[in-house]
């Protein structure tokens, strides 16, 4: 993992900005426009196979509400203690997902990646290892991944401990000890704990939200769980760092907000120099184009999904030191990092 010099782009969820997020093409593509890593995020079928989609609820990221096999599927679950309805990995065995095409999540926004709705079908965490290691066989690059670990305590209750099913997998395709091939990232301190305990090698970064406060943390102690802003503040970000054995951590990624202050001199907060200070990386997300993601110094005229001044924003964020940057299109990631170097 890079550290303190120039930040890797990180395809998120693969090159989104223009194939539907977790296709095959669309990780396919996030390399062949110089990503050095990608990012996917991890769900599980009800027979235990982890599946690349943003959410377990799947209604919009595929074509299942159109499906009326699937029809009675349909239900309302609380997850991590918020109410969704919809359509469930955990509710569909492999061969059934496996019969679903992908479509873009953000479609309104971004006609470009929308055009491929209904061509591509699910990737199993497999596949993308697969992948990886096949395109790394031709490149002169260090490809890998930014593996995120979603759901884990909500998994857990329902029996499909994500933990166990992520190290067997990676043994399964030889990944288990790839510490620079591999990062392995959570919204939960202790889906990360658990992961090492399985003997599973590769740099563990801590996912900080905005507002709120872990799940993990809030099942356990209710009202009085930390939240995020105190566990990067002064204390939290120290005791973050001198975390020891299985629950040492190697870093934090951030909400770019966290990183932007217009009324700074250089436009950005001193959370990174903070994280440096104490011996943690620091990741962030999400760097995208559009207006409606800009940040509001950086939006320009026109709609939502209209370019703003991106170039301006992805600067000043890759300006306050940070070591990663998700970006949807990692390609206009390069251009800005590049043009720095």
């Amino acid at each position: 993992m890079r550290a303190h010099g120039s930040p890797l782009v990180i395809g998120h969820r693969g090159a989104c900005g223009y194939r539907p997020e977790h296709t095959r093409q669309a990780y396919e593509l996030a390399f062949q426009l110089g990503a050095d890593f990608v990012e996917p995020d991890i769900v599980a079928t009800k027979d235990g196979v982890l599946v690349l989609r943003h959410e377990n609820e799947i209604s919009g990221t595929t074509d299942v509400s159109n499906r009326p096999e699937f029809a009675d599927r349909r239900t309302t679950k609380e997850v991590d203690g918020a109410p969704v309805t919809g359509w469930f990995t955990e509710d569909f065995t492999w061969a059934e997902l496996a019969t679903l095409r992908c479509r873009e999540r953000l479609g309104p926004l971004r006609q470009a990646s929308a055009s491929f709705d209904g061509l591509y079908p699910i990737m199993r965490l497999s596949h993308l290892f697969d992948l990886v290691d096949r395109l790394a066989e031709t490149s002169d690059r260090e490809l890998g991944v930014v593996a995120e670990i979603k759901h884990a305590t909500y998994f857990e209750s329902i029996g499909l401990p994500l933990d166990e099913l992520f190290a067997d997998e990676l043994e399964r395709v030889g990944w288990q000890h790839e510490p620079n091939r591999l990062v392995i990232e959570s919204f939960e301190k202790t889906v990360l704990r658990k992961v090492r305990e399985r003997g599973i090698r590769g740099s563990r970064i801590y996912l900080i939200e905005a507002e709120g406060a872990a799940f993990d943390l809030v099942a356990r102690d209710g009202a009085d769980a930390a939240s995020y802003a105190t566990e990067i503040g002064e204390v939290g970000l120290y005791e973050l760092a001198t975390r020891r054995g299985l629950d040492a951590i190697d870093g934090i990624s951030v909400d770019k907000s966290l990183l932007l202050d217009a009324t700074s001199d250089d436009g950005t907060t001193d959370l990174v120099d903070r994280a440096h200070a104490v011996g943690l990386a620091v990741f962030t997300w999400t760097l995208r184009p559009e207006n409606r993601f800009l940040s509001q110094p950086f939006r320009g005229e026109g709609g939502k999904g209209d370019f703003g001044h991106w170039r301006q924003e992805f600067r000043t964020i890759m300006k306050s030191g940070v070591d990663g940057v998700f970006a949807d299109h990692p390609d206009l990631a390069l251009v800005v990092r590049d043009a720095a170097a």
